[in-house]
């Protein structure tokens, strides 16, 4: 690696960029299909696929991503962040030319499965890099910076697809937009060349040395600085604290304890189960076919809505970071389920009445969903369990959940083309009912993890532990705060009382 003059808010925003390029990649390959399957050229290719076969097409490259997912338990700490995220970019980029060269279904699924193993193995690893790589008052923003990326990821797709209708005439119509998600994997390949490893990572593998450099260089601070030595001190001590119940093995997940481990991965999984059967890729990837197929509207003007709906949902996905570390993620993921529920029992009112104007604000429903997913269920899942799992347990944590997000996409994907044929408006019922359930779990379960270190996190799960059933999380992370704030009065007077020593000498 090549830190170079990279420095403080410099390297912050360079990591951001390098993780919100492998997010981009991962929304192009969320949304680029949406389009392609009204494409007639792709069609007549692969011999004029039914709605099943479309719906099998798109839902193996969630068996990829399932895959992915599942391999960063193996790669992601033995071999680093950095490692994981450059292997995940090399098979985006084998699928991606695999997928834009094909002639047959074969070759197409190959290609699917291939770009999502590092689709799957990018979403597990790269929202626990910036996780440990950021300060805990800006960790929330800038994962939701990433999100936002996403989204735009989704939303160039959406527009490329609708430039595509212009040479519907040929086959680089659809070719071109499976083969760009090379250009974005092999980008960023580039920039993360120049970009350090996870520090706490490095302190988990005994390399001392590299961690301190890389903290000081975050930080923009010099080895030497007392406040940078503290916040190194509270990582070891956390770290040897967590070696002391010895290595991690999945019978000790479930045997609960101190550190509640079982507990936490249940609450980071929650997340992603809560956002994919909260029905967003329902929208994401077939909003082009439910405005055909459901409201009546024709191909270009479906891409045109789409890809103006994914900027509305670019914009509401950033507002979020200007109020995910004040408002926390626990209140926001209760008003989004509320909202969302809200949405889609009005979607499915207004088309089940059927009317020119019903069907109008089914319409504006749907794209006022976004509005509710962008400020809540957008971000959250992909930086809540990395926050809410501990070091040692944060990559068995991150991989989890994210297996769990794309089991969940994989269903969902397979079964909306049929769903939409066979039940039409009451398939969003049910998602009406789902968004809603989730709101006592959410109100009773979830824990506060906003404006908190992750060394804070496990603090305050020893803090509830050791105080018995009278302490609540509510409490024990107020008591975190107040010892932060005691610890940071007591290294200004000790850096006092040193000036003051210097100077009498």
């Amino acid at each position: 690696m090549g830190l170079g003059n990279l420095k403080g808010r410099a390297l912050t925003i360079g990591i951001t960029l390098t993780s919100g390029i492998g997010f981009m990649l991962f929304g192009w390959d969320q949304g680029v299909f949406g389009g392609i399957l009204g494409n007639e050229r792709f069609l007549s290719t692969f011999d004029d696929p039914d709605a099943t076969i479309q719906g099998q097409i798109v839902s193996t490259y969630d068996i990829g991503c399932i895959l992915g997912a599942a391999m960063s338990l193996f790669v992601g700490d033995r071999y680093g962040r950095r490692m994981a995220i450059a292997i995940a970019c090399l098979s985006v980029t084998v699928g991606g030319a695999l997928q834009a060269s094909s002639f047959t279904l074969a070759q197409m699924i190959v290609g699917r499965v291939v770009a999502g193993v590092g689709i799957g193995l990018n979403s597990a690893t790269i929202p626990m890099w910036q996780s440990e790589t950021s300060k805990p008052e800006h960790r929330g923003k800038l994962i939701a910076l990433q999100l936002v990326l996403v989204i735009f990821g989704i939303d160039i797709s959406q527009w490329v697809n609708l430039g595509m209708t212009y040479i519907a005439y040929s086959d680089a119509s659809w070719r071109f937009p499976l083969a760009f998600q090379c250009f974005l994997a092999l980008l960023c390949m580039f920039l993360l060349w120049f970009m350090p490893e996870s520090p706490r990572w490095l302190y988990y593998k005994d390399r001392l040395e590299e961690a301190q450099e890389i903290m000081a260089h975050l930080e923009n601070k010099s080895t030497d600085d007392p406040s940078l030595k503290a916040e190194i001190r509270i990582i070891a001590e956390t770290i040897s604290h967590e070696r002391e119940a010895q290595a991690v093995g999945w019978r000790e997940v479930f045997a609960g304890g101190e550190q509640q481990d079982l507990r936490r991965i249940i609450l980071g999984a929650g997340t992603s189960l809560m956002q994919q059967f909260g029905g967003i890729n329902v929208v994401v990837y077939y909003l082009p076919v439910i405005l055909t197929q459901s409201f009546g509207f024709s191909q270009r003007l479906s891409l045109i809505l789409s890809a103006v709906d994914f900027i509305s949902l670019c914009f509401w996905g950033l507002m979020i970071s200007f109020v995910i570390d004040r408002v926390g993620r626990k209140n926001l993921m209760l008003y989004g389920a509320m909202g969302q529920s809200f949405c889609f029992a009005t979607a499915a009112l207004g088309l089940g009445i059927g009317t020119k104007a019903t069907n109008g604000v089914a319409v504006a429903f749907i794209f006022l969903y976004h509005v509710c997913f962008g400020l809540s269920f957008l971000s959250i899942p992909f930086m809540y369990p990395s926050e809410i799992n501990s070091q040692r347990m944060r990559n068995k944590g991150n991989a989890v959940a994210m297996i769990t997000n794309w089991i969940g996409v994989y269903v969902i994907v397979s079964i909306t083309p049929p769903a939409i044929s066979n039940i039409g408006w009451r398939f969003y019922i049910i998602f009406a009912v789902l968004n809603l359930a989730w709101v006592p779990f959410i109100w009773y379960f979830y824990v506060e993890t906003a404006g908190l270190s992750l060394e804070e996190v496990d603090l305050m799960f020893s803090l509830k532990y050791t105080g018995g059933k009278y302490m609540t999380y509510k409490e024990a992370r107020r008591r975190v705060i107040e010892q932060r704030r005691n610890n940071t009065l007591a290294a200004s007077e000790k850096e006092i009382i040193v000036s003051q020593e210097e100077l009498a000498a």
